[in-house]
């Protein structure tokens, strides 16, 4: 598997269960129908960890653009792979997007809430005011951005053995997921935390194409410029206290 189709499968596995479990929450007459926020936050956790499982021995597990943004800005990642990354992670989040709508199309076309159908593909505000749900995106994708700098990977090297290394393989990803469920239990309420461009334009696509309904783009932009404003903080950050 090369690091493209990594990230591609890495990405709509992240998309398929982290959506997928908001339509088991919002969608009508599913199981798991209003069992409420802590699942859905909880949820994208585990779709986090899952994607990082996959996609992490062969391409680092990014998942986003702007984590390969943010890499790409403090020198952790090559330039010359950052459009072909983003390319994958934009396809990979429309794939996971279409899997979730195909699992759960008896229950689409149950649910009258089309703000609900939405929510299942992208993220919305609680309270639209375009400069707040801005800093809301930018504070919480600056809170991912500059920790996963600091995440060091998970192994001990042994001195007298130079390739000797004792690893925790997937439990390494838990981290990142942690950080996701972190961010999600305290900072999510206001915007529903994108902190991602792909997993949010990449469904809202999907969503024009398959419900025909309305895919709230007057909102799009905030979702994409706001984690890229705290992506490129972040760094700046990082840079300075290093």
């Amino acid at each position: 598997m090369t690091p493209f189709i990594a990230e591609i499968t890495g990405t709509m596995l992240m998309i398929l269960l982290g959506n997928g479990v908001v339509a088991n929450v919002v969608l009508k007459g599913t199981k798991g129908n209003n069992s409420g926020w802590i699942v859905i936050t909880t949820g994208w956790a585990f779709a986090v960890f899952i994607g990082v499982v996959v996609a992490g021995p062969v391409s680092g597990a990014h998942l986003n653009p702007i984590v390969t943004l943010g890499l790409a800005l403090v020198g952790k990642f090559a330039w010359s792979q950052v459009a072909s990354y983003i390319i994958a992670q934009l396809i990979g989040a429309m794939l996971g997007a279409f899997l979730v709508w195909l699992s759960h199309k008896d229950h689409f076309a149950a649910t009258e809430d089309e703000g609900g159908k939405l929510a299942c593909f992208s993220t919305g505000p609680a309270i639209r005011n375009y400069s707040s749900n801005l800093i809301s995106e930018i504070i919480g994708t600056f809170t991912l951005i500059l920790v996963i700098f600091y995440l060091s990977g998970p192994d001990l090297s042994i001195a007298a053995a130079a390739d000797a290394k004792i690893g925790l393989g997937s439990i390494g990803a838990l981290p990142v997921a942690i950080l996701v469920w972190a961010i999600g239990l305290s900072l999510g309420g206001t915007t529903g935390y994108a902190i991602n461009p792909a997993r949010d334009l990449g469904p809202r696509i999907v969503h024009s194409i398959l419900l025909k309904g309305n895919s709230d783009w007057s909102y799009a932009w905030v979702p994409i410029l706001g984690p890229i404003i705290g992506s490129i903080l972040a760094a700046l950050c990082f840079l300075m206290l290093s």
